[in-house]
């Protein structure tokens, strides 16, 4: 299955080795015109679910590089760790809790490990023109751009706690073993929530449940199938130096149950690091909010969405991915490429439509073709320009999972598409 998934991402346009043609880079990933726009649709919707459709969050777009005591106040520094172990045998190196049945995944001996030490994978950089130069870090996660800026936003913003602050951005961690396609990467993107709430434990347990329960919904209403995704708790062992209680939603994945999203009840661990505190404007009485978190990975959505929304059918591939979703939105096509009449009428639809989404032109080949390429990209609907539009001024909708058909008038269609396409 993911050889057919990371097949179709490179030929159609989805998502490329970084620097390929240098022999790439392992954990890297770019992003092609077809990804781009599935990436960015999906984190246009969440931001609207975030921010614009509530009253209680905030948005904030913090610096990738910020004064390394961040890091070390936050506790990465010496606790951003995994366990690395080495062959003894080919000498690579992996995660330990990477590592089944005592077997090296790259030469194949068994019980020849070295015992495990702690790897920290916070990426470091250098900065200044002249030596020696000041250590820096490509941040680990964007949470702590929020929790540095919390004064900021209390303080130039009308919010009060209970709110948030949401956030989308690029982190970077010197993973041991990157694997499984885009779902282990060096560099990978991240949306999330930080919000809020008084320092009590009813308060910590309501808001923990309802951003549970939220986020779980917002998957499965963007198309992903429910019996593919499951909530797990963090064994005590399992939880980040800084989570209280910690979730994760998972997908059930061609290589097993994988994390992409996690709900972290942070407590005050964050704000008390950073000594910042918040003033209630009704009480006065100053505290430090406790804090649930609410962390997705935009790049691990992706490629979940892009398997999930994964079909064969017959002599077709189709990508059954909700119209929000979809990189093109509509695909217009004339019926016949060698009649003018039909190409310029096939245009002039085209034009009057593209600059709602982004939408296709094909003249290429047959008709039947043209459905399939498109059905293959997930494009919702084609709109085909026959000899019956030249006579009456309607054409033909197609629909990419049913195949049905409806003739629309071109003065209408607009208004077709968008309510269609939930736009």
């Amino acid at each position: 299955m993911m050889e057919k998934i990371i097949a179709l991402a490179k030929r159609r346009g989805f998502i490329y080795p970084s620097s390929e043609i240098y022999g790439g880079i392992a954990g890297f990933w770019d992003y092609g015109p077809l990804g781009v726009e599935f990436k960015n649709n999906l984190k246009k919707i969440w931001w609207k679910h975030m921010v614009y459709e509530r009253d209680d969050v905030v948005g904030l777009d913090a610096s990738i590089i910020m004064n390394p005591i961040v890091w070390e106040r936050s506790g990465h520094v010496s606790s951003f760790a995994d366990l690395l172990v080495e062959c003894k045998n080919c000498h690579h190196r992996f995660r330990a809790d990477k590592i089944e049945k005592e077997t090296c995944p790259n030469c194949g001996q068994k019980n020849n490990f070295t015992q495990p030490k702690k790897f920290n994978i916070l990426t470091e950089v250098y900065l200044g023109v002249t030596e020696p130069k000041q250590k820096a870090y490509l941040r680990g996660e964007i949470t702590q751009g929020v929790f540095v800026n919390f004064k900021n936003i209390v303080d130039s913003s009308r919010v009060k706690i209970p709110f948030g602050i949401a956030q989308i951005g690029k982190a970077f961690r010197n993973e041991i073993t990157p694997g499984n396609f885009t779902f282990r990467s060096r560099e990978f993107e991240q949306m999330e929530l930080e919000f809020f709430i008084y320092p009590d434990d009813k308060e910590g347990d309501k808001w923990f449940s309802y951003w549970k329960e939220e986020r779980f919904k917002w998957y499965v209403d963007l198309g992903i199938k429910e019996k593919n995704l499951r909530f797990r708790d963090h064994e005590h062992h399992e939880r980040a130096h800084y989570a209280r209680f910690a979730t994760d939603i998972e997908y059930q994945a061609p290589f097993g149950w994988s994390e992409f999203e996690g709900i972290h009840h942070r407590g005050d661990w964050d704000l008390s690091r950073h000594n910042l505190t918040y003033k209630d404007p009704n009480t006065k009485e100053e505290f430090i909010p406790w804090v649930i978190e609410t962390s997705g990975g935009v790049d691990r959505a992706t490629l979940f969405f892009l398997i999930d929304a994964y079909y064969e059918e017959e002599e077709r591939v189709v990508l059954r991915l909700d119209p929000r979703l979809a990189p093109v939105k509509v695909a217009v096509f004339p019926l016949l490429a060698n009649k003018e009449n039909l190409v310029e009428k096939a245009k002039k639809v085209y034009n009057l439509i593209k600059g709602e989404y982004l939408t296709a032109f094909d003249d290429r080949g047959n008709i039947g073709k043209r459905y399939f390429s498109q059905d293959e990209i997930g494009t919702p609907f084609c709109v085909t320009i026959d000899f019956q539009t030249l006579a009456d001024e309607t054409v033909t909708v197609r629909e990419r999972d049913s195949k049905k058909q409806e003739r629309v008038s071109i003065d209408r269609l607009k208004d077709y598409l968008n309510q269609k396409l939930l736009i």
